[in-house]
């Protein structure tokens, strides 16, 4: 009996180590590649990232000289860096507001869209310039207002 439960324990051991190995190492915090082939894929992209608290992809769909302005009594700025990192933070988290995109201008190589987010109190308005790197789509200004 006893030979039985170190075989089995032995063999879930082995198993398990495997499955690690099999992961590769930092597979964990790989990052995962999303889908920007298109405008639409961006901004819906964009939406999800700043609403619904998603996370995969976060550097990915920024631009490298990404840069955001905040419209409050004093005109904030904030780079590439600063906001990506505060968008990990916010991995899962929810906003609880209604959300309307518009497309302002569009073409073969650049987008401008119009995202509204409506909260009980406010609405946040954020002007999204997306722009094409290569075969992906990227966000390269972002413009924030609240009323």
């Amino acid at each position: 009996m006893k030979t039985l439960v170190k075989t089995i324990a032995a063999a879930l051991i082995a198993i398990s180590t495997c499955a690690m190995a099999a992961e590769g190492p930092g597979s964990k915090s790989a990052k995962t590649n999303v889908n920007l082939s298109t405008a639409d894929f961006a901004l819906e992209h964009y939406v999800a990232v700043m609403t619904e608290g998603e996370s995969a992809g976060v550097e990915q769909l920024f631009a490298e000289d990404f840069n955001q302005k905040v419209q409050t009594a004093n005109l904030k700025s904030n780079s590439r860096s600063e906001v990506v990192k505060s968008l990990k933070k916010q991995k899962g988290e929810k906003l609880n507001c209604t959300v309307n995109t518009d497309v302002l201008e569009e073409s073969a190589d650049y987008m401008v869209a119009r995202v509204t987010l409506k909260f009980e109190d406010f609405t946040k308005t954020d002007l999204v310039t997306f722009v094409r790197e290569g075969n992906d789509w990227k966000v390269s200004k972002s413009i924030n207002s609240y009323k």
